[in-house]
């Protein structure tokens, strides 16, 4: 990793893919049902004559792409099959620490295009953002090796990350001690207290050694930073306008961009948004209930399949996360565990019957004594969700972090409510309790392009309680909307074919489908 100085601005890497091809004009079928309440917009909702959606345009000047395709699919682990001519490309460009000029030098980002190779030449790419959550390079390569050939047949899609995670410039603040403690929550600390009050210090260690390593530039890691960001691409681009596909907490990311840019906007797909403009514990919540949702549809699949983890697998969960906790299984802590068993289920598309079975037996295997499967779950999925790179990012778009007191009485409250991630997400709550205040994401002052709304009923990463806060946002503000869910389980919900569909017709044409619709699991 580049050394970087105190006193001095971080430099980012990013790492583009590209490709372009124009969407076909036809409409594809794509609801296949109609969720109760819905209504299917009117011509005006959906197309205003006097101001149509711009024209998404190929870059005029692009990035300089490499070809890393097969370096990519090798972060996807072994057994990922990718569809017929999926190609990976990244590169770079530069974009300012702050646009207003208060703080000097600028960041390379870092970015990745995944298109086909039957992608048509001279289509409008499609930008993607994952915010906070995992890297929207990783999100872009799980998504297109899960089943993305529908929107990549029509378009590339090239993934911007954040500042400081995976292809941009990695940070690391954290020492390899304090960075463990802190996925661990205190577990094997020996420090004085119980759990809350280790992992408040954690919190508070964790905060000075970051904001002191990143110094002066610690508070330009917010989602407005990242709009700035992603409009940087456009210029570089030199086109009019963007086609936006943000997913999880990139929905904030996407949001500041419509908010600081709304006329460079030329589409926005909003997929499993997180909630906007509440609190850390009240969007820490919505999480919780969406793992708890996930997991019970794991716990349906393992039983159907007769899985390891026997007849009712979420009471053996259960006893695995008290025995982790209690120290029954060597090197594996309660919330170790916990993270491995999130990550499995917010993955989605591909092989499912096969990830339930592998996560039902890797945590078989630890109760019998052997945890070098659960180990290497737990590796993937930290390296996955919890860089710290993230841990900044996560810490400063979060709002009002309660205070250890209030932690205390969330253990127990989330932990009657939702018993197997309730009192360990709590307690991951005082990790960010001391990071410096920032301002609430911007929302958008005015907009009037039609925006898709995507979500899923059992989404482990955000939960589905961001739909009502971001639909409400936009259309406070003119812009017609329209919702689709998709009734499977994980995140996004553009694994779903029948989602991506829907998004390509709008991405083509600007035409939103029916508002209520659904897709099946």
């Amino acid at each position: 990793m580049v050394a970087m100085r105190r006193s001095v601005l971080l430099a980012m890497v990013l790492v583009v893919c590209s490709a372009c091809g124009a969407g076909p004009s036809n409409r594809p079928h794509v609801a296949v049902e109609r969720e109760g309440g819905g209504s299917e917009p009117t011509a005006t909702e959906t197309e205003n004559p006097d101001a149509p959606p711009p024209v998404l345009q190929t870059p005029k000047n692009d990035l300089a792409w490499t070809d890393c395709t097969q370096s990519t699919l090798g972060t996807l682990g072994p057994g990922t099959t990718p569809p017929a001519g999926l190609v990976f490309e990244c590169g770079s460009y530069e974009s300012a620490v702050d646009e207003s000029g208060t703080l000097p030098g600028s960041f390379t980002m870092g970015a990745m295009r995944a298109r086909l190779a039957d992608t048509p030449d001279g289509a409008a790419p499609l930008v993607l953002t994952s915010g906070s959550d995992r890297s929207s390079t990783a999100t872009l390569a799980a998504l297109s090796t899960g089943g993305l050939t529908s929107l990549l047949s029509t378009r590339p899609v090239v993934a911007v990350d954040r500042r400081g995670i995976a292809s941009s410039q990695e940070i690391e603040c954290l020492t390899p001690e304090l960075r463990s403690s802190l996925a661990d929550l205190g577990q094997f600390d020996p420090g004085t207290g119980d759990q809350v009050d280790k992992v408040t210090a954690l919190g508070r260690d964790a905060t000075i050694a970051c904001t002191d390593y990143l110094q002066p530039q610690e508070l330009a890691f917010d989602s407005t930073h990242a709009a700035d960001d992603i409009e940087e691409l456009r210029r570089t681009w030199d086109v009019d306008a963007l086609g936006i596909l943000a997913t999880g907490n990139g929905s904030a990311v996407a949001l500041s961009y419509a908010a600081k840019y709304p006329d460079r906007v030329g589409r926005l797909v909003l997929d499993s948004p997180a909630v906007t403009t509440v609190d850390a514990a009240t969007a820490t919540e919505q999480q919780v209930a969406g793992q708890e949702a996930a997991f019970d549809a794991f716990a349906r699949q393992c039983t159907a399949l007769n899985c390891s983890l026997g007849a009712d697998p979420r009471a053996a969960m259960a006893d695995a996360v008290t025995r982790a906790a209690n120290g029954q299984i060597p090197r594996v802590s309660a919330n170790a565990l916990l993270t491995a068993v999130s990550g499995s289920l917010a993955a989605a598309g591909g092989d499912q019957q096969g990830r339930v079975r592998a996560l039902s037996d890797a945590v078989s295997a630890a109760l019998a004594g052997n945890t070098a499967p659960i180990l290497a779950a737990v590796a993937q999925a930290e390296a996955a969700y919890e860089s710290d790179g993230q841990f900044i990012t996560r810490c400063t778009d979060g709002q009002q972090w309660p205070a250890p007191d209030r932690v205390r009485e969330l253990q127990k409250l989330w932990g009657e409510r939702f018993p197997l991630f309730g009192p360990n997400a709590a307690v991951g709550l005082l990790a960010c309790t001391s990071w410096p205040a920032t301002a609430p994401p911007a929302l958008p002052g005015e907009l009037t392009l039609p925006v898709l709304v995507l979500s899923g009923t059992a989404d482990p990463v955000v939960g589905n309680a961001g739909v009502g806060t971001v639909t409400g946002a936009v259309s406070s503000v003119g812009a017609a909307t329209a919702t689709l869910t998709w009734h499977g389980s994980g995140h996004p919900a553009t694994h779903s074919d029948c989602a991506q569909k829907s998004i390509v017709t709008y991405v083509s044409d600007g035409v939103l489908p029916p508002d209520g619709s659904a897709c099946p699991a």
